[in-house]
């Protein structure tokens, strides 16, 4: 694959969103695919696999919790340095990458250590019921042993696609992801190694990913390389608030599957594990709709950046429309796919057909407002780029509440299975909220960046 620097300045708009959103987009659907294979595999285990699915997906909200804190750095500290970029100031740039990548190694040393400590209580408190804590524990025990090629990979890698190397970017996640495909049946099924095999596949597979990133970006090929020294607790600081919404937005999509699962269990009564099992294959099909679109209006993200720092006003609003219909045409095919065909990918996960009728309904009531989503995507991580971490953190924290409230009251007065209402409920309205707020003040932000001194420096 050729390596293409896109020009954030200068490459006509439409095409530039393309070359960095179509990679990204890729980049996040075959980074779904981790997850996905190993739950489809699990699922078809002999005997036991429907049990072992309901224990991996337990697991699930822990692994998109670990994830998050790359995000918290990589999607926090990429708009800056893409800031600095357009600044034209490259020292800038250089200590940003380096107070990442040195966060990047603590977390990953701090979340290890405390997954470890802690991961059979949180299994408990997760959700895992006495049948499915077995293959929980076997699970995640392996899989955060791996913390740190996660972290690395997911965190590292926006700073390849800040510098214009989607291409690059996507490549990283696809060797993980052929890795991942081509291990898992050998730890599973040859070796026998059940739910623990999985994990070891995966662990394996970022371990590859992670080697890539790394040999990038430490490679003469970047503009903006890693480096050491410069260190600063104030560029930190900067870094954590621009990744806090993020952040938010992924860290509080655990606390969503964890709430879900509670009620399930909770309310679904002998048919708890069953419905878990369901929920299980609905996130993951939820995945294959949200991460390909947050890589759409994320991956992007240095566009609108970039120019924010060289005052490139028209250029941040041509490039903002231009990412708001990418997202929506994603959305809608989407859209069209879940309610016609969603059967196809629940068949991968189970032959049980009363495991097969639950999970298609679900998967249709919980994509039904995903079209708005994509607004709701495209203006949040719009904001993001630009510096309005007030608006687009209040934006998130909002949907997420709002989303929770409903996941734990629509089970008491309707039962169990009305939690998955909750999904189209507020991605419809908080699609619409977002963006009306967006709209009312994207106009005196991009006023008060033009008018700001010629060389005054932003966030700095």
């Amino acid at each position: 694959m050729a390596l293409r620097q896109n020009d954030l300045g200068n490459d006509d708009i439409k095409q530039l969103v393309r070359r960095l959103a179509i990679p990204s987009m890729l980049a996040q659907f075959v980074n779904v695919l981790y997850s996905i294979v190993d739950r489809m595999y699990i699922g078809n285990i002999k005997d036991v696999g429907e049990i072992a699915l309901a224990g991996a997906g337990v697991c699930g909200p822990i692994v998109t919790l670990i994830s998050s804190f790359a995000f918290l750095i990589g999607i926090g500290g990429a708009p800056l340095m893409a800031i600095r970029m357009g600044e034209n100031n490259h020292e800038g740039a250089k200590k940003i990458l380096a107070n990442c990548f040195v966060m990047l190694r603590g977390l990953s040393a701090i979340l290890t250590a405390a997954a470890i400590a802690l991961r059979e209580p949180m299994l408990m408190f997760f959700g895992a019921s006495e049948q499915t804590f077995p293959y929980a524990n076997s699970y995640l025990t392996y899989y955060v042993s791996g913390t740190v090629f996660a972290i690395l990979t997911a965190g590292l890698g926006q700073f390849i696609t800040c510098q214009g190397f989607a291409n690059e970017a996507m490549l990283s996640t696809i060797i993980g992801a052929v890795m991942n495909i081509i291990l898992d049946p050998i730890f599973i099924f040859l070796f026998n190694m059940g739910v623990r095999g999985a994990a070891i596949a995966t662990v394996i597979s970022q371990a590859c990913s992670c080697a890539f990133v790394l040999w990038f970006l430490f490679s003469d090929r970047v503009h903006v390389k890693i480096s050491f020294g410069g260190y600063s607790a104030k560029i930190m600081r900067r870094v954590l608030t621009f990744g806090f919404c993020p952040f938010i937005i992924i860290a509080g999509d655990s606390v969503l599957i964890i709430a879900l699962n509670t009620v399930l269990q909770q309310y679904g009564g002998a048919q708890g594990d069953m419905l878990i099992a369901c929920a299980t294959i609905v996130q993951s099909y939820m995945q294959i709709v949200t991460l390909p679109l947050g890589g759409i209006t994320s991956g992007t993200q240095p566009i609108l950046s970039f120019n924010y720092g060289a005052k490139n006003i028209d250029r941040i609003r041509k490039g903002e429309k231009e990412i708001v219909k990418m997202a929506f045409a994603f959305c809608l095919v989407m859209f069209i796919i879940s309610q016609t065909v969603s059967g196809i990918f629940v068949r991968l996960f189970t032959q049980n057909p009363e495991y097969i009728a639950l999970s298609i309904q679900s998967i249709r009531i919980y994509t039904f407002g995903i079209i708005p989503l994509a607004l709701q995507y495209s203006f949040v991580d719009g904001l993001t780029a630009l510096g309005i971490i007030k608006v687009s953190v209040s934006l998130s924290v909002f949907r997420k509440v709002l989303f929770l409230v409903f996941t734990l009251a629509l089970p008491v007065f309707f039962g169990a299975s009305s939690a998955f209402y909750a999904e189209p409920i507020v991605d419809i309205f908080c699609g619409l909220f977002s963006t009306a707020v967006f709209l009312s003040i994207i106009g005196r932000v991009l006023r008060k960046r033009q008018e700001m001194p010629e060389g005054q420096s932003l966030y700095s």
